[in-house]
């Protein structure tokens, strides 16, 4: 593993210096089907180009629109939601709303099924789960991009905030909530819903209860970015499916598996503590119950 935290930037890996590659970072292209030719990530004048980053002895996927390369994703899903030979298409970015009205969200992609006359027969919710970053990795991505051939091999490791997959905050901020939300019209309304992820995100999960595919409610498709030495890229493969139901699986993902009480009790303790000998120290006054918490 590198001793710097990029390991794809404006769709190709930091050591690729070939001409495709430099043309993409230069232009800010994005090769991933994104809604327009360019990099759009954060800022749309001044987009961050990574695409995924490094994790331990693998690369984890940071940005939604790289799992779009070659539709895999939506072809992988269209195979679980409608019968061998439907005829389909997507669509992207679509508002969801609730019984009152109020906007649920955007799907990512949904995948749609079509008659001989175009009339809709059926449809699938397919959701993207790219990976949140703890620390900053604006920092190293600015500093390769000012010379890509010279720092393609650049040293981070002594940098503060050095920049990691934040899997826990994946889940809780993105993932629970768009089971809870989307998922929960979709599978009221009879729909099957499909989750791109990498298998390391994937593995951060707790073990879910599979079902057999015609019985199952949403497919897990876990992905890989594999290198490739021929086109010195990475390319996306599907490792495996996992087909769950649910409700079986959202009660088994947002359960938290609580600690010792007697743990949180002498946590409280101690700061308690600190807060009364604090106030003897230097009276009067009682302690503030708000610094208790601090």
């Amino acid at each position: 593993m590198p001793d710097h935290p990029l390991a794809e930037v404006f769709g190709f890996p930091v050591n690729n210096q070939s001409k495709e590659a430099v043309r993409h970072r230069k232009l800010k292209l994005c090769p991933y089907n994104n809604k327009v030719p360019n990099c759009t990530k954060d800022k749309a004048n001044a987009p961050l180009g990574v695409c995924s980053i490094f994790d331990k002895e693998g690369t984890t996927i940071t940005c939604p629109v790289r799992f779009r390369e070659d539709w895999l994703i939506a072809e992988d899903a269209a195979e679980f939601f409608f019968p061998k030979g439907t005829e389909w298409t997507s669509l992207t970015e679509v508002r969801l709303k609730d019984m009152k009205g109020q906007s649920a969200g955007n799907i990512d992609i949904v995948l749609v099924a079509y008659d001989k006359q175009g009339k809709l027969i059926d449809f699938g919710s397919l959701e993207v789960q790219a990976v949140y970053i703890s620390g900053n990795v604006r920092r190293p991505f600015e500093y390769y991009m000012q010379n890509p051939a010279k720092n393609a091999n650049f040293d981070w490791s002594g940098e503060s905030n050095f920049p990691k997959p934040d899997y826990l905050s994946s889940s809780r901020k993105r993932l629970i909530p768009q089971l809870i939300f989307k998922g929960g019209i979709l599978n009221k309304w009879g729909k099957k819903s499909a989750v791109a992820l990498t298998k390391e995100f994937y593995q951060t999960l707790p073990k879910l209860k599979q079902v057999a595919k015609e019985k199952a409610e949403i497919a897990w498709m876990i992905y890989d970015l594999v290198p490739t030495k021929k086109h010195k890229r990475f390319h996306l493969k599907k490792v495996e499916t996992v087909y769950t139901r649910f409700k079986t699986s959202l009660d088994t993902i947002s359960k938290s598996n609580p600690g010792k009480v007697a743990d949180f009790e002498n946590l409280l303790q101690s700061k308690l503590d600190e807060v009364l000998l604090n106030d003897e120290q230097n009276p009067p006054g009682a302690p503030a119950l708000d610094r208790i918490f601090e």
